[in-house]
């Protein structure tokens, strides 16, 4: 995997977009980040198999499943809820990781919760062999070591770096190659106040906050004020938002602007960090409430 170099866009006088979705068609984003060292880390070690975790619509399941594919490893999802077996089918997320040679292991929640012991982990060796480790979510040390590589020399004339937040690693990878003067604003996509413990554990700095009031519910939750805000953003700036990440770290940006939380003269660099595969599945959902769709 190679090192990425590209323009940011300015979409408001203060605040440019890095657009880390341009990365790869399929592996998006942080993603390609968080993969590129632990692929390679899985070549030396002379693995041939890639297993990890995710829900229903994981964009880490969609890029790892993509990503052996590309280069040569046969990959196993741990895909949480039993009750998936049978809807494959109508799940693109899962469809297109099935179409790129994913398999899959459906487990109960209950048993989704425990997949870190040692006796759980065991006994997917024993079923799928010598397999390389990914996290769910894909965070580990490397894969910060890959999403400090986002921020370029010339990012340093910005005074907020933002940045959505699921298991940590991004930021965490941010925080570490940030400037001094700089703060990272983290959006968290799910509620709860272990995200401050799990950052902790990778970033070597303290020049970070987690904004915590655009979450909409909790992970994949959306309401009808984001879809609109997501449409008019496209529609405006050409630059397609996903309703789980991105969309709610910018409705929060703009939101926080608006209300003069940003000094005036400071610059604002938001990382879109991709996750746009998404879209198909969330607009399913739509469709069933009778709501709007994402465009």
């Amino acid at each position: 995997m190679k090192n990425i170099d590209f323009d940011n866009i300015k979409i408001e006088n203060q605040l440019f977009v890095k657009p880390e979705y341009l990365i790869h068609p399929f592996i998006s984003g942080n993603k390609y980040r968080k993969l590129k060292y632990n692929l390679q880390e899985a070549q030396q070690e002379g693995k041939r198999v890639l297993l990890t975790f995710g829900g229903a619509y994981s964009n880490h399941i969609a890029a790892t499943a993509y990503a052996g594919k590309e280069y040569g490893f046969k990959t196993v999802g741990v895909i949480r809820g039993e009750e998936l077996i049978s809807k494959v089918d109508d799940n693109p997320t899962l469809n297109f990781a099935r179409s790129c040679g994913m398999q899959f292991k459906f487990i109960s929640r209950e048993a989704y919760r425990a997949k870190g012991s040692e006796d759980f982990l065991q006994d997917l060796n024993s079923e799928f062999g010598d397999f390389y480790l990914i996290p769910e979510g894909g965070t580990n040390s490397l894969a910060v070591m890959g999403c400090a590589e986002i921020l370029q020399t010339s990012d340093a004339q910005f005074d907020f770096i933002c940045c959505c937040v699921g298991t940590g690693g991004t930021i965490s990878g941010l925080i570490n190659t940030s400037e001094a003067h700089q703060k990272v604003l983290g959006f968290p996509a799910l509620k709860g106040d272990f995200l401050q413990q799990d950052i902790r554990k990778f970033a070597t700095r303290e020049n970070w906050e987690l904004i915590g009031d655009y979450h909409f519910g909790g992970y994949g939750k959306i309401k009808p004020e984001l879809i609109a805000f997501i449409n008019r953003f496209k529609r405006t700036y050409d630059i397609p938002l996903d309703p789980v990440y991105t969309g709610k770290m910018m409705y929060g940006i703009f939101d926080m602007m608006e209300s003069g939380f940003f000094p005036k003269d400071s610059k604002i660099l938001a990382i879109h960090t991709g996750g746009l595969q998404g879209i198909e599945g969330m607009n399913l959902k739509l469709k069933q409430k009778g709501w709007p769709q994402i465009e």
